[in-house]
């Protein structure tokens, strides 16, 4: 068998909770062949690879969304039917999956560059122009329109490996070509989302500035329809906890689709104390990058120090990502005199570390289901971390949950009560281990990654068993 899996704009070239779940996920399934598709904004070396490309991953092809056009051009041969199609497409108004088809047929649309050179596309952006009644600067939309579709027809126009099975770990690009691939080649299509990819972006689109405010709705709806495309060719829609569920169901996703399949971590019971520091010891496993908010982390451990407590703060993570903001971070722990109390350890082994930290802190703005605080439950550290994703859900436990909470959480860009809630378990050292072993319980009995592995490896073989082509041996499914 072999399973296509999509990552877009993360495996296995920048590192993090996705591409690290995408890694184990293919590392756990030796067995099953993997076609990888990166989808990235530009082209990638490889020596930019983040993750060593694991034996059974049988082939990687990347797709830039921008790139420069062929010297070959085919002119757009579209009847009345296909613009038709295209114009309801275009705005938002179906979701046929035929409207892909002729997107990403050549001989109809023409290639990217000479369809935008068409009369049908003059035809078809004046009459969008005209149905969407948005008042603005007609060549400001006609910009806008080539922006939005260049990437779709881009990556439509692609040629695509065989597989049995296409798997996304996103909507958005990824989940429209794992929606193409899966039409043309008439074979299962999975999504499996970690964020809600369209809500992300909403965000996005709120906050920027290049987008002009009159337009700003309309990318919205754009992404909105691309994961409403992907929701509905896909067999299964998965997610990794039941807020991020509710999400997909407003979005338009059919319940009957919809399952929620956690993250999963290994119990390491060979982790040795190394280092362990004569101070209170605070960890943080995040990557240098403003989403995870360092400065909050570092204006607590000011606070404390002005509160009188000892202790030490190490952050561990790669700062290779956005050296521009690890500077920033690293200065502002200079400018406050914080050097002794704060360390940078630079990407390390985590496994090293966990067993010396009294308490683990996460301040993201956004997660999805943080495999950090996975690792730092399964060494049973208690935590501080921001109440967004499945923070809460992890340390608080779900409903019904026996075991109790293993630390506490805190809405995000609060470091007068972050360093409250570390002082709390200076003040308490007696309860570290209690919560400890809470957070520790909670993962022996919810969040294994035996449990994820085998859900997708036979979620895979009863999705394809019916494809052919390259089915996996009986024996080595029992």
């Amino acid at each position: 068998m072999r399973v296509g899996m999509i990552a877009e704009g993360s495996y296995p070239y920048v590192s993090g909770g996705v591409s690290s779940w995408i890694h184990t996920l293919i590392t756990g399934m030796e067995d099953i062949e993997f076609s990888l598709f990166t989808i990235t904004p530009e082209k990638k070396k490889n020596s930019e690879l983040k993750y060593s490309l694991t034996k059974n991953t049988v082939h990687h092809q990347n797709v830039e969304l921008i790139t420069d056009f062929p010297d070959k051009k085919v002119k757009s041969n579209l009847t009345e039917a296909e613009l038709s199609l295209l114009f309801k497409w275009f705005t938002f108004q179906t979701l046929d999956p035929k409207a892909l088809l002729i997107l990403g047929n050549q001989e109809k649309m023409g290639s990217v560059e000479e369809f935008f050179e068409s009369e049908s596309f003059y035809t078809l952006v004046q009459e969008c122009y005209e149905y969407e009644e948005l008042y603005g600067s007609f060549l400001d939309y006609m910009w806008m329109w080539k922006s939005m579709y260049t990437p779709v027809m881009h990556l439509l126009q692609q040629d695509y490996s065989k597989v049995d099975v296409i798997h996304s770990a996103s909507t958005g690009y990824g989940g429209l070509i794992g929606s193409y691939i899966s039409i043309v080649q008439n074979i299962p299509f999975i999504i499996t989302e970690h964020g809600i990819y369209s809500r992300e972006r909403e965000e996005e689109i709120l906050q920027s500035s290049w987008i002009p405010v009159i337009y700003k709705k309309r990318w919205i709806r754009f992404f909105h329809h691309l994961s409403r495309i992907a929701y509905e060719q896909a067999e299964d829609v998965i997610t990794l906890f039941e807020k991020n569920r509710g999400y997909q169901l407003e979005l338009g996703a059919p319940a009957e689709k919809t399952a929620i399949v956690p993250n999963g971590i290994d119990i390491n019971t060979s982790l040795t104390l190394q280092g362990k520091k004569p101070v209170f010891h605070i960890g943080a496993i995040v990557r240098i990058v403003p989403i995870k908010d360092i400065k909050t982390m570092i204006y607590a451990a000011n606070t404390l120090r002005r509160w009188g407590y000892s202790f030490h703060w190490s952050i561990l993570g790669s700062d290779e990502e956005l050296p521009e903001y690890a500077q920033e971070c690293k200065d502002l722990v200079v400018s406050l005199e914080l050097e002794q109390w704060v360390t940078f350890t630079g990407k390390v082994n985590v496994q090293d570390y966990l067993l010396s930290f009294d308490v683990c802190v996460l301040t993201s703005l956004s997660e999805g289901q943080p495999l950090a605080i996975l690792e730092g439950m399964a060494a049973s550290r208690p935590w501080v971390a921001t109440d967004v994703g499945s923070c809460r859900e992890l340390i608080e436990g779900r409903e019904e949950d026996p075991y109790g909470a293993c630390g506490f959480v805190i809405p995000p860009i609060q470091p007068e009560e972050l360093a409250d809630r570390l002082r709390w378990f200076m003040n308490h050292p007696e309860l570290l281990e209690r919560m400890g072993k809470n957070g520790l319980n909670r993962v022996k009995n919810d969040y294994l990654l035996s449990d994820v592995i085998t859900f997708y490896r036979n979620l895979y073989v009863k999705r394809g068993e019916n494809v052919g082509r390259h089915r996996i041996p009986a024996a080595k499914i029992i």
